[in-house]
Formats: C-alpha cells, structure tokens, sequence
C-alpha cells in the first residue's frame, strides 16, 4: 500500500504511521501534508479513496470531512470533484435502496457542511426531500403507508445526522432547520407506531418496561435528539475535529450540492387487495430493515452510566458500522470496537449491541459464527472486563430463558456451546445444578440440556463429563454415551442371518442391482416390504456408521437399494424411522443421515414432515430440539434447492444477454466481410480472402449455438424452478396443516382450563375452601397440579413453544410463504382455526390479524 493510502486510512488510529500518537489534530495535519503533495500526481485515485474511506469507516466521518475542508482551502477544484462524486453516490444509494449507504453520505454530507465545503442551506435541502417523500408515503390519501418501513428510514437519517453537525445547522440556519424540526414531529403524529410482535427476542418485551412500550425505535431516536437539543447540541462521542481549524475553515469556498430525488414507491391497492397490500408491507420491510432491536438485558444504570441519552445511540452506530465493514477482518473488528472515539466506558453496551444482532430477528446481518468469533477476540482484547460482562448477559438472558424466542434460543445454545469450546468449557455449572429439580420441559432445564448435547458434538462426551464436575448432578441432562444401536448386533435370528447376508454382499462390492434382485427373490416375497427394509437400512447404516465419509459412501453406492424399497411416503417414513432407532443414542447423526438422505432423494421433504408430526416425536416438542432441528433441515435444504435456481437462472439471463450480443456482433461481421467487394479487371470479387470469411462464418455460427444452448439450459431450469416452487407450496401446505392439527388437539383444552381458572379464582373463600386440594398432592408434581387427567402447566408450554416454533418458521421463510399465500388462505389459514394458531403464524408474516 502506497504511503498516502496508508496515512489516510489509519488516520485516528494509534499506530506505527502516526508514531503511535492518538492526537486526531496532529493526525490531520501530517495527513493533509502527505495528500497535498501527491494531489498533483494522483487526483482521481485519491478522490475514490478518499470517498471509500468516509463510507467504509464512517467513525472516522467527522476526520475525513476535516481534512477535507483543509484541501478546500489550497485546491477547490479536487473538493468540488469529491462533492460532485458525493452526490452521485447518494442518488445512486437513494435509487437503489442501499439503507447504509444513504445513512453513511448523508453523515458525510453534514461533517462537510461543518467543515465549510457546503452551504446549510444544501444539507437542509436533502433533509426536506427525504423528509417530504417520507410524508407523502405514509398519507392514506396521496402515499401508500404499506411503504412506511422507508419514510421512517429516511427520517431515522436526518435525525441520525444531528449529532454530528446539528449544532452548526442551528447556529447557522436556524429557521430552515428548525422547520425540519417541525415536519418530523408532524410526521411522528401520522405514522403508525412499529409494534413487531413476531420479532421480539423476548416475548414479554413489550411488558417489562412500560416507558420502552410507550414507543419504537424512532419515537426514542426522536426523544433522545430533542434531549441533545435542551443541552445545546453538547456531545461528546461526536468527535468534532473542524472546531480545532475553525478559523482557517472559514474561508473556504462552499460547493454547490446538487438535487437529489427520492425514488416513488409502488402505487397504493385497494381496501380489496389486502394480500397485496400486506405483501407489499414484507417487501418494504426487507428493503429497509430495523437495523437494531435493543435487548435491554442489562440495568439502563449499567448501560448508560455517565452518558448523555444521544451517546447510547451514537455509540450503538459506531459498534454497527465497525461489524459491518470490517466482517472480513476479526482482529481489525475487534480493534476498532475497543478503540471508539468516546470518553466513557461502554462494555456493557457493547456486549448489548453484538447480542442484539447475533439475536436479530428475522436474521441477523451476517451469519452467526461472525458473532461469535468477535465476541471471542473482544474476550481476548479486554481480558480484564469483557469475559465478565458476556457471563453476565449470558446469565440475565437464562433468567428470562422462558420468554425467549424459539429461534433465538436456538442461536444462543449454537452460540454458548461454541463459544465454551474456545474456552476449555469452562463455565460456573453449579450455579445452574438446580435445573434439575425442574421438570423435563422447564425452559432453563431444557436449555442447559441442549447446550450440553451440542457441547458433546464439538468435543466429546468424557471431557464434557470433566467440565461439569463441579455439578456433577447435571450429568443426567448430558446425551447417552453410546454409538449406534444396530438391531442384529447379537442373537440368531432370521433376521441376523439376512443381514450378515447382505453385510456378505456389500464387502463382495455386489452392485446395487444385484441386491435389489436379492430382495425381491429371496426376501420381499418371504418376510415382506417392512422387514426387508429394515433389514437393509439397519444393515447399511452400521456399515456406513465408522465415518461420516463411510455413510456417504454406502448411500452413493447402495442408495438405489432403499429407493427401490421406498417408492411412497410411508415407506419413507418407515425408513426415517429406522434412521432414528439405529442412532438413537446421538441426535448429530439422526439429523445428518436424514440431511444426507434428502439430498439424494431417497426421503422428501413430505415424508421428513410426517414423521416429524408422529405422537412419538411431537411429545418432545417441549423437551428436545431434535425433531425441530430435523425439520428445520428439511424446509431449509427445500428453500435453498429455489435459492439456487433462482441463482443460476439469473446468472443464465445475463449470460444469454451477453452472448445474444456476441452472436449479433459476429454475424454483422461475417455479413459486412462477405458483402466486401472488390473490382478487379473490371469484375467485382469477394475482398475478403476465403479463409477469413470461413473463420467469421465458423465463429458466427458458434456463437449463435452458444446462445441457443445457453437459452435451453434457462427453460430447463425454469422448469425444474416451476417443478421446485409446487413441491414448496406442498411442503408448506402439509406442515402448516400437521402444526395446525397438533395445536388444535391441546389449545381448546389449555384456553379451556386458563379460562376454568379464573372462574375458581373469582369464587368466595367459603366456595373454595370446599375446592381445596391436599397439600401432599399439589406437592407431588412441582409442575402446576392436573385437570381432568392433563398436567396443564406442562400443556401451556408445549403450546407456548409449539406456537414459538410456528412464528419462527413463518418468519423464517416468510418470503415464499407469501406466494402461496392464497392457497394457504383456503386450505389452512382458515375462520376454523384456533386464534392463537392464526396470531403465531400472521406475527411471523407481519400481517395483522383481522
């Protein structure tokens, strides 16, 4: 990296290129020094630099707009190029709906205005156009308020810009912004308050502070910038450089900034077409995400001890920016989170903050290892405080273990197990010893169980014995210790010897068709379709059971065998359950071999379904994410086949594009060489020598059949997409179908009881008395006590976490759910169904529950 490259891009830094000096001052002066005199040489390489910076660093924003502002003053015209590119890219973002590219130039927009590179008056300008579309949006009238996911991001950004140079705007055109002002506050007073229900971390969340339920993320924004105001736009986490330089920034000559448009939203549909209405509503809401749901799993004393209100805020910036754009770059992440320009200590926002997003819902930004691996090296980076403040979020959220979401219970025993790993295992287990006295469904019982089992599969099951010995009572919720559980390991029975047979077979490298002439001569017709089956999976999957590259092998070589025994859906889910008696002991291989087994086809997604739905599996839909992990396999695996064809199909259109323009090009050459003519004694003659006319033909031709092949492999994956899509909307109609069947057997029976129980409240003490029930007997079972023969606290919370499961799945996979929506309409969705079924799934599609 060249020496300018390298001043600019650690400017702010304490680092080697500063000699290890933090002065922000020092470091703009020695950077404009270094620019000055390459400006010359290389204005348009340090222009795109320059601007790559401010957007992919925007901490820094406030420094980059400073030395800006300094080059201002000795060469205008590389300012005014910076300015002009500064307006395209935010026209180009605004076009595009690129949310951290608006929000990111409009801070740069507003620290050049600070530095005198651009009138107020222009900064004022953007904000009324956002502001303005961002209006008209949300008017039942004039906008379509389905799209108000992108007015209310607008707004966030204007405000989001205060911090940084509102003290300017006011001192400088205070009636233009405080017209700003104005309009925000009549459009908080028209929009609809954001209440997502189906994207809470805790389900209780609107119930455990009353002042967070009383408004969303931007009516809070909008309070803590009215705050900063009363205190006269004093902030310290906003670093403001320009204010050393103010008296050479005022001379500077400003830069026009030209317009900039807001893109028109789709057109409002009718009271009639409340699906599209609704549908339109996701779409928005996928464009224009929340960038941040705050957890609050920490005291507001702890969190925002010696801050202003407005530094809560700019800090969480901060934090997301850094994650953002250094993903590729774990140490520098790491560096940069504990290095933040502010004068406080902000641990346990921080902690906060990178919980927030590894729990974001409905995904967090990046996949969920990222997370992981920050918060391991900021346990490294900050030894002394960090590790301590992550056990402690750990222990605030299994207090409230719960009221969790079902996915982000998922992700934090992915993550705790993980993170355990990097850490010899080490964790204060006694403090949880008393999960045992639970019951087997109690959420924290149930969450320390599957934090041991996946323990287990990253490392193995006598290590993690060892890392619990200091409660060693919890070695009941560890997995079985053994391997498979092969069904003829021992004994003489038929059924033993036809496996050694086949077992005989398999060693002889007997194809796979030579086993199925076997079984239909010698053992369908005898023993039937059902032993024959099991006899071959149970046979197979010991043989395959060494290795995860031994399973694949066996199924690769012998997986026509199990097709030819499982034509249909039963049959299947006879072998589904023979997969998960045989690896009974070990819930990893039960969801491997079914994963495995549905790439090759040998199980759909119909069949994993139904057996998933069996009574067997659906008790444990309480106590174990076995089942729920297996199914989450299956409608992931059938999503991703779309995602892929949806891929490659529109990798196949720009391809035909490109090559339909080849073969055009070529043939015009080939015509304009043969059309080239000559004279010669008085007779026109071909120009072109023959040879060459045979390459441009020959070359035209290919490129024609290029264009050709390449259009036949699109209408064959069309077709395997349209093929895909129906067996999705099948997919979904069966499992909505089996969850709405599997509720509605409990729910009336719990809502029934709920509703029993305040009636007995509501009696008089002398009614009840005669109600009593002995105390050995309510003391028996520390679950909530039995009505009519059903433990109904036990009951509550299957339904509580099946209905969990149903929200997290619609969520999930809202996206393709809403293209059947129709269909899903008539045949599930219907007035039959119980409301809280109907509130579960419509929470997870944003749709609202009329």
């Amino acid at each position: 990296m060249s020496s300018w490259r390298s001043f600019l891009l650690r400017i702010g830094d304490k680092c080697p290129e500063y000699g290890g000096n933090s002065d922000i001052e020092d470091h703009i002066e020695k950077c404009y020094g270094i620019l000055w005199r390459e400006l010359d040489h290389s204005p348009d390489d340090i222009s795109l630099f320059l601007l790559q910076c401010a957007e992919q660093l925007p901490h820094k924003s406030s420094i980059y707009g400073t030395l800006v502002g300094l080059i201002n003053l000795d060469n205008d015209d590389f300012v005014k190029r910076v300015v002009s590119d500064t307006q395209t890219n935010l026209q180009n973002a605004l076009d595009l709906g690129s949310c951290d590219k608006i929000r990111i130039l409009l801070r740069f927009l507003t620290v050049l205005m600070c530095s005198n590179v651009v009138q107020p008056s222009a900064v004022i300008e953007v904000f009324e156009a956002l502001l303005s579309s961002a209006a008209t949006t949300v008017d039942e009238e004039k906008g379509n308020p389905s799209w108000q996911a992108r007015a209310d991001f607008y707004v966030t950004c204007i405000l989001s810009c205060l911090p940084w140079g509102g003290a300017e705007l006011f001192e400088r055109a205070s009636e233009e912004i405080e017209r700003v002002m104005v309009g925000i506050e009549a459009y908080l007073s028209i929009r609809k308050r954001v209440s997502d229900t189906g994207f809470l971390v805790f389900d209780n969340d609107d119930k455990t502070d009353e002042n967070i339920a009383e408004k969303d993320f931007l009516e809070d924004l909008w309070e803590r910038i009215q705050a900063l105001s009363s205190n006269g736009w004093k902030v310290d986490s906003a670093p403001r450089p320009h204010l050393s330089f103010e008296a050479r920034l005022v001379s500077g000559k400003c830069h026009d900034f030209g317009p900039i448009s807001c893109p028109e939203q789709p057109a409002a549909l009718s009271s009639l077409s409340m699906n599209r209405s609704d549908k339109q509503k996701h779409e928005a809401e996928l464009k224009y995400p929340q960038r941040l749901r705050r957890l609050n799993i920490f005291p507001a004393s702890k969190i925002e001890e010696n801050m202003q209100p407005i530094d809560r805020f700019i800090v969480e910036e901060y934090l997301l920016d850094v994650l953002m754009y250094l993903n590729g770059c774990r140490k520098e992440c790491a560096a940069y989170m504990v290095g933040l320009p502010v004068p406080f200590r902000y641990e346990y926002l921080m902690a906060e903050t990178i919980f927030s997003q590894l729990l974001l819902l409905p995904q967090p930004a990046f996949k969920p290892i990222y997370y992981t691996l920050v918060i391991i090296d900021l346990c490294k980076a900050l030894p002394g405080a960090f590790p301590a403040v992550v056990a402690g979020a750990v222990r605030a959220i299994f207090e409230r273990v719960g009221d969790l979401d079902m996915e982000c219970r998922t992700r934090l025993v992915l993550w705790f197990s993980h993170h355990l790993s990097n850490f010899q295992f080490i964790w204060q287990w006694e403090e949880w010893a008393h999960c045992l006295d639970l019951p087997k469904w109690a959420p924290q019982r149930v969450f320390v169980q599957e934090v041991l089992e996946r323990e287990v599969r990253l490392s193995y099951w006598d290590k993690i014995k060892q890392s619990i010995e200091n409660a060693s009572t919890l070695e009941e919720l560890l997995p079985p210790n053994g391997g498979p559980s092969f069904k003829y390991s021992a004994g003489d029975s038929e059924e033993h010897s036809l496996s050694e047979n086949l077992c005989t077979m398999v060693r002889g490298r007997k194809t796979a068709r030579e086993v199925i002439s076997w079984l239909e001569e010698a053992i369908v017709p005898t023993h039937g379709p059902k032993v024959a089956l099991e006899v071959v999976v149970q046979t197979l999957l010991d043989i395959g059971s060494k290795s995860f590259t031994h399973l694949v092998n066996v199924l690769e070589r012998y997986g026509q065998v199990i097709s030819k025994l499982c034509p249909d859906q039963e049959k299947q889910v006879w072998l589904i359950d023979e997969v998960s008696l045989y690896w009974k002991n070990s819930a990893q291989m039960t969801a491997l071999t079914i994963d495995r087994m549905m790439g090759y086809r040998l199980v759909s997604n119909l069949s994993i379904i139904s057996w998933v739905f069996s009574p067997a599996n659906v008790k444990q839909f309480h106590t174990s994410d076995r089942p729920w992990e297996i199914l989450r396999n299956a409608v992931g695996k059938t999503y991703n086949r779309i995602r892929d064809l949806r891929k490659e199909i529109s990798s196949l259109e720009k391809s035909i594009v490109s090559a339909e323009a080849s073969a055009a090009e070529a043939q015009a050459e080939s015509d304009a060489a043969e059309s080239r003519l000559e004279v010669v004694d008085g007779e026109p003659i071909q120009a072109e020598p023959p040879s060459r006319l045979k390459r441009l033909k020959a070359f035209a031709e290919k490129a024609k059949e290029e264009a050709v092949s390449l259009q036949e492999s699109l209408e064959a994956k069309q077709a395997l997409l349209s093929r895909a899509i129906t067996e999705n909307e099948a997919m979904f109609i069966s499992l909505y179908k089996s969850l709405a069947n599997v509720l509605m057997e409990c729910l009336p029976r719990v809502y029934c009881d709920k509703h029993n129980d305040h009636i007995q409240l509501d009696l008089d003490d002398e009614e009840s008395s005669k109600m009593d029930v002995d105390d050995d007997e309510n003391k028996k079972s520390n679950r909530g006590g039995e009505i009519n023969g059903h433990d109904t606290q036990e009951e509550e919370h299957w339904c509580h976490c099946t209905l969990g499961y149903v929200k997290a799945l619609s969520r999930q996979y809202a996206s393709e759910i809403w293209l059947h929506i129709e269909k899903l309409d008539a045949e599930v969705f219907t007035k039959d169904m119980h409301p809280s079924f109907l509130n579960a799934v419509y929470a997870g599609l944003r749709r609202p529950y009329r």
